[in-house]
């Protein structure tokens, strides 16, 4: 069985999931991190007003915009990246959300961050890209209406430039513009002025930026800041670089600042400049397997595929190819079936690293929804070395990892704080973490917030509904503390990515055409009751099995089983086992099969041979003294494990 056919073994609470409910909530996160002042219909009222004197010291009105995490910084580079994401969700499943009545929720949200941008540039060359420090941030642990820690504002500018930021915030601005073209025209100009490349240098013509509404030369926009201007941002500000590094360097951004230009203003100029530079700038060379907030290239391929099957490449139609070529790459790792695949762990998530993974599980399987949909509209199949692969089978990956996030795993665990029965109760975020100030006004300082509310072991106070947390390590373990911040910590930009997928699923299948251009709808108004806190569902205890999962041993490969974790759901305790295969030889262990008896529930790590189970997809072999760990889930004692064959070269 593969994993995903298993998990329609799994009880009725971790499976058939309310993507709609799960697209509210994880939405409402973002209220949950606004800085500033908040709104009268601000839903999350456990929060309030906060830096409120941020940028006054440089001369500059910087209140607004998101806290990217667990801590109480504004860092811009995350932050632009999250707008775009969010947008980009609108630009294809606008019309889904509106079904559901959470667009105008989510339009907001975009607007939240984007009336930010417009005031962290101030003038043409000038981008504000931080406010606070991490570091100062970091050894305090107080509320957001609380901080004494340094709001120091930093900025890029032509003798401290930052392409890489200045790209991803044209980028954003530019994919905000599409969102808010028909409900909102004139805030939409006012985003694609400052997105938009203006100067005598921009190669555009004046009729279009009148027919935008403004002058040519009255406005040095973003893009062109980032594009003459180059160097990476966190050679700028380098306060930056522990928590927002550039690795990959600034090129990615400005091919995926120029896809966002030109899919919102259709002008040819940006069309040749990733025509003109994929090549040169890596955007027809970087085969990646992740994409977030620093590692743009899958992104732009994808977006460059989709014109291409949009008919507007024109004679840059080989470069374009190039791209898609690479695009595929990405998803035919995401499936296993390409020439360089992503790891999983034996649950079958995405693991890139262990500090915050979920992040790029949302935006892989957000590509893969939107390059799922886009093959499906111009009839193709998705082209990988294991051979064709149907549009249905990438949507599926992404409804798997989904699934995965809201419960559908060994922990039947849901790593979306408030959905589900089961989900982190001790979040790394300072804010849920600490009574509400509207409680219990009482000043909380920043030493006394770590030795009060940081090291408490009970659960937060304030619910973080719909956050998504950093996720479980590479064996599909979680700790459920707030010191792991690793796997406790949620980020703005592991939401923004799952708003598009959820609106997907939640509308079920058939009739999209996603390469028609982009019409989001004018929100219908919405009730801005807040949400009452759900409260986690109490279960009776009953007495578990205690009985020792056994071990063995067959020669030269050892066999160790334990009961990591069991819960209730419908009346029946589940046990959730792990086992760890570990080859005791100084030889490779090759064609390994195990016979496994007594298995009443489904099985994450393996590969059903139908008498046997063997290595896993993604390994072939065992090497001298290493371990393999497969995990299962049923409602009795642990099951027998054997070898029954096996080779050491």
């Amino acid at each position: 069985m593969t994993p995903l056919l298993l998990l329609l073994c799994l009880p009725l609470a971790l499976a058939g999931h309310d993507y709609g409910q799960a697209l509210s909530k994880s939405i409402l996160f973002f209220e949950a991190q606004r800085s500033g002042y908040l709104p009268h219909n601000q839903r999350v009222t456990w929060r309030a007003n906060s830096g409120l004197n941020d940028g006054k010291a440089s001369g500059a009105d910087l209140v607004g915009g998101y806290y990217d995490a667990g801590d109480n910084v504004k860092f811009g580079l995350p932050m632009a990246f999250t707008v775009t994401m969010m947008s980009w969700s609108i630009i294809e499943y606008g019309k889904q959300m509106a079904a559901s009545g959470e667009l105008g929720h989510a339009m907001n949200a975009i607007k939240w961050g984007t009336d930010y941008f417009i005031k962290a540039h101030p003038q043409p060359n000038v981008l504000y890209g931080e406010v606070g420090d991490g570091n100062t941030d970091h050894n305090c642990w107080q509320r957001p209406e609380d901080m004494t820690t340094d709001r120091r504002a930093y900025k890029i500018d032509p003798s401290n430039p930052g392409s890489d930021l200045a790209g991803e915030t044209a980028a954003a601005m530019a994919a905000a513009s599409i969102v808010f073209r028909h409900s909102d025209p004139a805030y939409s100009s006012e985003l694609l002025r400052h997105a938009y490349q203006a100067t005598c240098q921009a190669q555009v013509s004046a009729a279009f930026m009148v027919y935008i509404g403004f002058s040519v030369v009255s406005v040095i926009a973003l893009f062109d800041f980032a594009d003459k201007y180059r160097g990476k941002y966190d050679s700028s500000i380098t306060v930056a670089q522990k928590y927002y590094r550039s690795i990959s360097g600034y090129n990615d951004e400005l091919l995926w600042a120029a896809a966002w230009l030109y899919q919102a203003s259709g002008n040819q100029h940006y069309l040749d400049y990733l025509g003109k530079n994929g090549d040169s700038m890596g955007g027809t060379g970087w085969g990646m397997t992740e994409f977030g907030w620093d590692v743009k290239y899958p992104g732009v391929q994808t977006l460059v595929a989709k014109f291409l099957m949009q008919g507007k490449a024109g004679h840059y139609a080989p470069v374009f190819e190039r791209y898609q070529q690479k695009a595929e790459y990405f998803m035919c790792s995401c499936l296993g079936k390409g020439s360089r695949n992503v790891q999983k762990t034996p649950g079958g998530l995405i693991f890139r690293q262990r500090w915050n993974n979920m992040q790029f599980v949302t935006s892989a399987s957000f590509l893969a929804t939107v390059y799922s949909d886009y093959l499906a509209s111009a009839g193709r199949d998705l082209k990988c070395s294991a051979g064709n692969v149907a549009p249905a089978e990438l949507l599926g990956f992404a409804k798997s990892q989904v699934d995965y996030i809201l419960g559908d795993n060994p922990r039947a665990t849901s790593y979306m704080v408030g959905y589900g029965n089961n989900y982190p109760q001790r979040v790394h975020h300072r804010a849920s973490s600490i009574v509400s100030i509207k409680v219990n006004p009482s000043f909380v300082s920043c030493r006394g917030g770590y030795a009060t509310w940081f090291s408490s072991k009970g659960s937060d106070p304030n619910l973080l509904v719909g956050a998504v947390v950093g996720g479980p390590d590479a064996y599909d373990n979680f700790g459920d503390r707030r010191d792991n911040y690793e796997q406790t910590e949620p980020a703005t930009y592991n939401n923004a990515p799952i708003l598009g997928i959820l609106a997907r699923l939640n509308a079920g299948h058939g009739g999209y055409n996603q390469l028609l251009p982009a019409i989001v709808p004018a929100p219908t108004p919405v009730v801005t009751k807040p949400s009452p806190a759900p409260k986690p569902k109490t279960i009776p205890p009953t007495k578990p099995i205690t009985t020792p999962a056994p071990a063995s041993s067959s020669g030269p490969i050892a066999i160790q089983q334990k009961l990591t974790t069991s819960w209730i759901s419908n009346g029946k305790r589940y046990y959730r086992y792990s086992t760890i295969v570990t080859n005791k030889s100084a030889k490779t262990l090759k064609n390994l099969k195990l016979s496994i008896s007594k298995l009443y529930g489904p099985l994450w790590g393996l590969t059903n041979l139908g008498n046997a189970y063997g290595f896993p997809s993604w390994l072939n072999n065992l090497a001298a003294g290493k371990s393999l760990e497969f995990v299962y889930i049923h409602t009795a004692n642990a099951a027998d494990v054997s070898v029954s064959a096996y080779t050491l070269a």
